[in-house]
């Protein structure tokens, strides 16, 4: 409309207010959108009039406090206005009408910081109880109307800082945007005054809202967030009609129904997991803005995606998970890149089922007079017909028409087992299969078929039962344990899974024929020899230890078989002088399980002369190392404990000692493809103390394969690190250290800061680099020669640089003086969050002089 119409229309409405006998000075418009008018316990908006009152509130942001302290029903903020609802119904809701302005729903301007309200609790800006609550904007435009916040972890905020908590059943957006704008610029159009920059660029978790209830609704609404988006979490069914979400990962809700919705996509996983039936996508649009592969989901859980288009140029590839689970399914319709057909997920067919030409599509859309349908009302009605679409009338007609049934439809198959593992000679396992109606409604069960592949037919027997379910049974005659994979197919389209450990019959573990002996051999290892009565490959466990004399006494576990692999050899080292060198052998073979242990030792300590290996220099054997808790600080020994340093503490974690704190094997995620030494628990803490006093320059090298693959290292940045601990005294943490730690500055880089520790404090002693090539795998070498503290990293991978940011380098090149010392201690100290903030290690070797 351009001005002179907009200018008639505005006089024809003051005619037809003053017509109904209001005095013309009662009434005002609001400045951003003239097709509203405030006339005081109503208003109009597009020529309708709507009465204000206990269940229909005005909001308007340029109202003065004076202006609205004269109507009861009237506010200028959200906030206020939360203060004084009405629970609504399904058929008479509680109406927030907001007119277009900024709303911020946490103070912007507050210097102060956010906190929970308990230990290791979500910061909330705004908690609201109210059953059937609707924010509805007044504009066209979701961007004219802001709830706005521009908090997050560690930016302003003291944990996962969430904009709203809203419990109540039927809450429902419409023409709104729900915007955190910590690590995004805040851009108003309407009034650029309003404009704001964000706190930082680094990508911290910064939420929109947590539901607490059932029949969520958001048309028309804008979510704009990045890391942790958070639109609708919680809700049990929530539609997403008309929306558009910008994140970055961990951020869409995962039980969501998405219908011509449009995604900006900022990073490789933007849904965390899915949960129960999962989340529904139809007829979307994403643009994604990743480097490499694009994959909906990080952890588990059901997705279905169906006529959606993904327009890059950047991404290579669509799937649905890095690694997906050899039981998960995701259900796959006319999908597309670039205008160009795709199956999603086609580096893992088994994951994926196409839902051409099968039944099960109808669950989720249909064509009905000429036009395709998207069947929200069989998604959603749940036992209580709920319809926000109103589309049961026209699905039942359908049905009539077609003589098909559109209503009731599972989405789900459930494969439950009675066991996981199977063994020849021994009972079976029965495998059962349910069906679900998406939001976790119990459904009638269409026929399953069970079967395994080809190559699993000689490993198992499948018996089919009365009652849709099926007998397993080992009937492995193979020497190896095997994992299969047993399927559940429906002609209806429906698929599930189980996988089942199958072994041969096991026997009882061997005999020895002779029982195990150590010797030492003559270039400085010691070797256990020993023979089993069996023809089987031997899998026995050996272990060995340092004993304090030659029965054994205070043994102290040092190394260990892993993978099936016995440990039958042990290089000696300095920490080895002085000690009683024993084996333990527990007999094992690929049928049986570990038999009874027999031990063999030295009877006499070990001597300096037994020590062949250089005693300058330390290649770790990671892959045999013990990983066992172990906490005291001995010459010669690995240290391994969890910590909680002080400079820490204010983000209330405790390191537990429930478990081993390492793992020696396969990372996730950007360290999947990888084995190493891992932490296992938060506060993971590795110290080793060599033998002998007065050590001089001193060398660490390793590889770091970090989870985490954008160059940010560690899950956030609530002071989550990792210190290379280097002229160590681990008794009293005397010493220096290299600090690798995300910060808030960046969400592809970390700082690289040069530490001293006294007596367990530490201190920076240098400038932080700022360095973006902390990502999978990255070289670091860390010395000090007489007084020069050196460290140099680099990555040898290629990845992308942002152009035109010399602050952020690719090559670390530190160095300093410091105070030379003589201790020669090294170790790692990891604050971060395990299993995707971990960081897998490799390669390690420590150099004395």
């Amino acid at each position: 409309m351009n001005k002179t119409l907009k200018y008639i229309a505005i006089n024809l409405l003051l005619l037809l207010l003053c017509l109904n006998g209001l005095r013309a000075q009662e009434l005002r418009l609001n400045g951003l959108n003239g097709e509203i008018a405030f006339a005081g316990d109503y208003l109009s908006y597009k020529g309708k009039e709507i009465r204000l009152g206990p269940k229909a509130f005005y909001i308007d942001g340029q109202l003065s406090d004076e202006e609205v302290k004269a109507h009861r029903y009237v506010f200028n903020s959200v906030n206020e206005a939360s203060r004084h609802l009405t629970n609504g119904t399904e058929t008479d809701p509680m109406i927030l009408y907001i007119a277009p302005w900024v709303y911020w729903i946490d103070d912007p301007d507050d210097p102060g910081t956010r906190m929970p309200k308990t230990v290791g609790g979500t910061p909330f800006g705004l908690e609201i109880e109210c059953d059937w609550l609707k924010f509805s904007g007044l504009s066209d435009n979701p961007r004219d109307v802001v709830l706005a916040s521009n908090r997050g972890q560690t930016m302003g905020a003291k944990g996962n800082f969430t904009m709203f908590l809203i419990r109540g059943d039927g809450t429902s957006t419409e023409n709104v945007t729900f915007g955190n704008y910590c690590n995004i610029d805040f851009e108003y159009p309407l009034n650029p005054a309003l404009n704001r920059e964000k706190r930082g660029s680094a990508i911290v978790q910064a939420q929109l809202v947590f539901t607490i209830g059932d029949k969520l609704f958001a048309r028309n609404t804008h979510f704009v967030s990045r890391l942790n988006l958070a639109p609708f979490w919680g809700g049990k069914r929530t539609l997403f009609h008309h929306c558009h979400f910008e994140s970055t990962d961990d951020a869409l809700a995962p039980t969501g129904v998405y219908l011509n919705s449009t995604f900006d996509i900022y990073s490789s996983k933007p849904f965390g997991h899915t949960e129960g039936t999962g989340a529904v996508l139809l007829d979307c649009a994403i643009r994604s803005f990743t480097r490499g592969e694009q994959y909906w989901v990080k952890g588990p859980g059901q997705l279905a995606t169906l006529d959606c288009r993904m327009e890059t140029h950047s991404a290579t590839y669509w799937g649905w998970r890095a690694e997906p689970a050899l039981e998960s399914r995701y259900y796959h319709f006319n999908n597309s890149i670039n205008e160009k057909p795709v199956v999603i997920g086609s580096q893992h067919p088994f994951s994926t089922v196409d839902m051409a030409d099968k039944p099960l599509l109808d669950a989720y859309r249909f064509e009905y007079g000429g036009k395709v349908v998207y069947n929200i009302y069989n998604l959603l009605r749940g036992e209580d017909e709920w319809d926000p679409l109103g589309l049961k009338e026209m699905v039942l007609s359908a049905e009539k028409a077609d003589t098909k049934t559109y209503t009731g439809l599972p989405t789900q198959l459930i494969v439950s087992s009675s066991g996981d593992s199977l063994e020849t000679g021994k009972k079976g396992v029965v495998l059962s299969a349910s069906a679900l109606r998406f939001g976790n409604y119990e459904s009638a069960c269409p026929k399953v078929k069970w079967s395994v592949a080809p190559e699993f037919g000689s490993l198992v027997r499948l018996d089919m039962l009365d009652d849709n379910s099926c007998q397993v049974t080992s009937i492995n005659k193979e020497d190896e344990t095997k994992m299969v994979v047993v399927l559940a197919t429906t002609d209806y389209g429906l698929e599930g899974a189980a996988v089942l450990s199958v072994s041969p019959e096991m026997v009882e573990a061997p005999d020895f024929n002779s029982l195990p002996m150590v010797v030492m051999n003559a270039d400085g290892m010691m070797t256990v020899h020993y023979s089993l009565d069996m023809t089987f490959k031997d899998q026995s466990l050996v272990t060995w230890y340092r004993c304090a004399n030659g029965n054994g006494g205070d043994p102290v576990e040092v190394a260990v078989s892993r993978f099936h692999e016995p440990c039958l050899d042990y290089t000696l080292t300095s920490g080895d002088i002085g000690w009683y060198i024993m084996a333990k052998v527990e007999p094992k073979h690929s049928r049986c399980v570990p038999g009874e242990p027999q031990y063999a030792i030295m009877q006499r300590a070990v001597r300096a002369s037994d020590v062949k290996a250089d005693r300058h220099s330390l290649v770790v054997n990671l892959k045999n190392m013990s990983t066992r808790y172990q906490p005291e600080v001995k010459e010669g020994f690995f240290t391994l404990d969890c910590f909680a340093p002080l400079d820490t503490k204010e983000h209330d974690w405790e390191a537990t000692t429930d478990s081993d704190p390492w793992y020696y094997g396969k990372g996730v995620d950007g360290a999947a493809a990888d084995s190493g030494l891992v932490q296992a628990n938060k506060g993971a803490r590795l110290r080793y103390t060599p033998a002998g006093k007065g050590f001089g320059d001193m060398t660490i090298r390793f590889t770091a394969v970090p989870a985490k693959t954008a160059g940010q290292g560690f899950s956030s940045a609530r002071q989550q690190y990792m210190d290379i601990f280097i002229k160590f005294d681990n008794e009293e943490l005397n010493g220096y250290a290299l600090r690798l730690i995300r910060t808030t500055k960046y969400s592809d880089a970390i700082d690289f800061i040069l530490m001293r520790y006294d007596d367990g404090v530490a201190s920076p002693i240098s400038e932080p680099v700022s360095a973006d090539c902390y990502r999978p795998d990255c070289r670091l070498e860390i010395k000090i020669e007489g007084s020069r503290f050196m460290v140099h990293a680099e990555n040898p991978r290629p990845y992308h640089v942002i152009p035109d940011r010399p602050e952020v380098v690719q090559v670390v090149d530190m160095e300093m003086d410091v105070p030379s010392n003589n201790r020669g201690g090294f170790g790692f100290q990891h604050t971060g969050t395990v299993e995707g903030g971990a960081t897998l290690i490799k390669d390690l070797k420590v150099e004395w002089k």
